[in-house]
């Protein structure tokens, strides 16, 4: 099994070479806390973080 990554630009944790949200291959495997955005328009948190779309994000990189 892949280890997941967290990309360094939005924070999305996934498995692969690039990141499905922005495209980018810049990535930390050494991450702290997840959560999962289900409703990014109406959570705070995702506010917060700044999050656009679902997933499950990196809380700290």
């Amino acid at each position: 099994m892949a280890k997941e990554k967290a990309c360094k630009h939005c924070k999305l944790i996934y498995d692969g070479d690039l990141c499905p949200s922005c495209g980018k291959k810049e990535f930390s495997d050494n991450f702290k806390g997840k959560i999962e955005i289900i409703d990014p328009e109406k959570s705070e948190l995702a506010k917060k973080l700044k999050v656009t779309k679902k997933g499950i994000y990196a809380v700290k990189l």
